[in-house]
């Protein structure tokens, strides 16, 4: 595993949709303990500013934008996104090679940390089957996730059931990014493949995400601070 077992493993999902509401929470968090994901809807509505806000405030960010495109295009798109000082970016595999080549050409290794999305979070197999991608969630994720080694980027997003097969598969040196954690008694909302921080650690989960129960909590601090207890025991 190419992470320091020092570094915080949590990274929060800033799902809000306005700068007031991000730095209310983040105000109340600890950088040491976490990073931050900013997606979609909160780079919308509040842009780069917000980002380099982050980033001043001492937090390492994941720009959560998922880039998918021709591949001159994403690749001036991860240069902008690692222009603002972001230490994670993410394209889409589906892109195929073209485009992840083009990705990793862009952004040098050893700076700004380059993933790819594999199969998103919500989707199960039902999914798959609607839009007529043939084979399991889990080959479907290992054939994206060796399309992305072997196109030299830094890891990929997957969730934790996926984890323990890529990592048998992939080896150590290979960034999995996990989506979908709840805790024990949390049954999940509109994630379908998900698991507790502790079972994603024991899976071989270098990082993992986690948005409403911090976010939505009353005390966000503390249950951050309970999560990183969680996981302590299995870092290795």
């Amino acid at each position: 595993m190419n992470v320091n077992v020092s570094e915080p493993r949590i990274i929060v999902a800033l799902d809000f949709s306005s700068a007031g509401q991000t730095l209310n929470l983040t105000s109340r968090l600890n950088p040491s303990l976490c990073r931050l994901k900013v997606g979609k809807e909160l780079f919308t509505a509040a842009g780069p500013g917000l980002i380099e806000q982050l980033v001043r405030d001492g937090f390492d960010i994941f720009l959560d934008l998922k880039y998918h495109d021709i591949p001159n295009t994403v690749a001036n798109a991860c240069k902008a996104a690692a222009d603002m000082g972001v230490w994670m970016i993410n394209v889409h595999a589906m892109g195929g090679r073209k485009m992840l080549s083009a990705a990793r050409a862009a952004i040098a290794p050893g700076t700004v940390k380059l993933i790819a999305v594999t199969l998103l979070t919500s989707m199960d197999q039902n999914d798959l089957d609607d839009i007529g991608l043939q084979g399991s969630p889990e080959q479907i994720v290992l054939r994206l996730a060796t399309l992305t080694r072997d196109c030299g980027l830094d890891g990929v997003v997957c969730s934790a059931l996926e984890a323990q097969p890529l990592r048998q598969k992939i080896g150590a040196d290979f960034l999995l990014v996990t989506p979908g954690i709840r805790p024990q008694e949390n049954t999940g909302d509109d994630q379908k493949r998900i698991a507790t921080p502790a079972a994603a650690i024991q899976n071989g989960s270098d990082y993992l995400v986690i948005g409403r129960p911090i976010t939505q909590a009353q005390n966000p601090l503390r249950v951050l601070e309970q999560f990183n207890q969680e996981i302590h025991i299995f870092r290795n």
